[in-house]
């Protein structure tokens, strides 16, 4: 477990780092304020994925806490969560070059959409990883069947959800991406403590919320 958890985590860094080299600096058509300003879809998109990286990685790192071992199955479910983590900064570098751009309407719908599958295959795969974590008993003993509970019911994406924004972004493709927003910080805000305990058998200090 270690080494699936050093190894995710430099995957997450390395992903989450990534996107902000996708930020150019702005060229002078007039003054640098304005072109700073100009550059919004970037910040936009960079806002959005970042929030969204970090909320899978904070519910990685909770899965992580109250599994004890992982089997073949699990591994290969963490590397696809990996695949469409680490893929992105490519959508996010499409939506900021399409969004609010005059007349590309068209192009600027498909990037959404393209950008809104990727955030929702990230979603179900980080919840069929703790579903099949729980379905294999890879869960730690000591775990509370409460925590166990809170957690899948936090850790279940909201497909109609994602589902709705998607098409919503057929449509409105910025209120789209503020949705997208919407369902990231809802997972980065705090609800509960979680008593999350480790392989070993001891208590995480404090615990850690899938949505802290």
């Amino acid at each position: 477990m270690n080494r699936l958890e050093a190894f995710s985590d430099g995957v997450f860094a390395i992903a989450i780092t990534l996107l902000v080299l996708e930020i150019a600096v702005p060229r002078l058509g007039g003054g640098l304020l304005g072109a700073i300003v100009g550059e919004w879809p970037s910040y936009l998109a960079y806002l959005v994925s970042f929030a969204t990286i970090g909320a899978v990685w904070v519910a990685h790192s909770v899965i992580t806490e109250h599994v004890e071992s992982a089997d073949p199955p699990f591994l290969r479910i963490n590397l696809l969560l990996l695949f469409f983590v680490s893929f992105l900064p490519f959508p996010t570098k499409l939506l900021a070059e399409y969004l609010g751009h005059d007349g590309a309407e068209e192009a600027v719908r498909v990037a959404v959409t393209f950008y809104g599958v990727t955030l929702l295959l990230t979603s179900v795969t980080a919840s069929a990883l703790w579903g099949w974590a729980r379905h294999a008993h890879l869960i730690h003993e000591s775990a509370r069947d409460a925590d166990v509970r809170y957690l899948t019911h936090r850790l279940t994406p909201g497909l109609a959800g994602y589902v709705a924004i998607i098409i919503v972004g057929v449509f409105q493709p910025i209120l789209a991406v503020l949705g997208y927003l919407v369902i990231a910080l809802f997972f980065l805000v705090p609800v509960r403590e979680l008593r999350a305990s480790r392989r070993a058998g001891t208590s995480a200090p404090g615990g850690v919320d899938p949505a802290s």
